[in-house]
């Protein structure tokens, strides 16, 4: 039954509990001296249970995966052959700069120092939802990112191969 009483209809409250598995806004955060960001509140519940693991990304951010993320992505990428040049460069990038975080007391993680210089982090970060992990970037790699995004001709051109229709 929905909120009033009705008939939820079949499907809707798989959606709904998967939205609220996702990860998804922007938030800019303080990140301290010592390198320890805070997470936002609505992204520590799904991080509390096993931790997660944070990793450079590809774009010069960090992604930051739940255990679960992380574990499925980790099958996928030791399932690629290793005589493949790429996929040795893929894996070199994932496992080598994987380092497992846990929220503390205070909602903060604690992002490595190569990891903060690899992404060039001092001081503000912003975490960014994508869906099944987050993304922690500079404010001025942020915005640069932004910009694209907000470039609605280019979208149009970018994303028009992609199927986006709804299953």
């Amino acid at each position: 039954m929905g909120e009033c009483g009705a008939p939820v209809p079949s499907g809707v409250s798989l959606l709904i509990d998967m939205t609220e598995l996702m990860f998804l806004g922007q938030f800019y955060h303080n990140m301290d001296e010592k390198g320890r960001l805070i997470i936002p509140a609505r992204f520590r519940d799904y991080l509390s249970i096993d931790g997660a693991y944070i990793l450079q990304g590809f774009d010069k951010n960090l992604f930051v995966l739940p255990s679960s993320t992380f574990e499925s992505v980790s099958r996928r990428v030791n399932q690629m052959s290793m005589t493949d040049p790429t996929t040795r460069l893929l894996r070199r990038l994932f496992f080598s700069t994987a380092h497992h975080v846990e929220v503390d007391k205070a909602g903060r993680i604690l992002i490595p120092q190569f990891l903060r210089q690899a992404a060039s982090l001092q001081g503000e970060a912003v975490v960014v939802g994508n869906g099944v992990y987050f993304e922690v970037w500079s404010p001025e790699q942020w915005s640069i990112q932004s910009e694209q995004i907000q470039d609605a001709q280019a979208n149009a051109h970018r994303f028009s191969a992609l199927d986006l229709t709804s299953a």
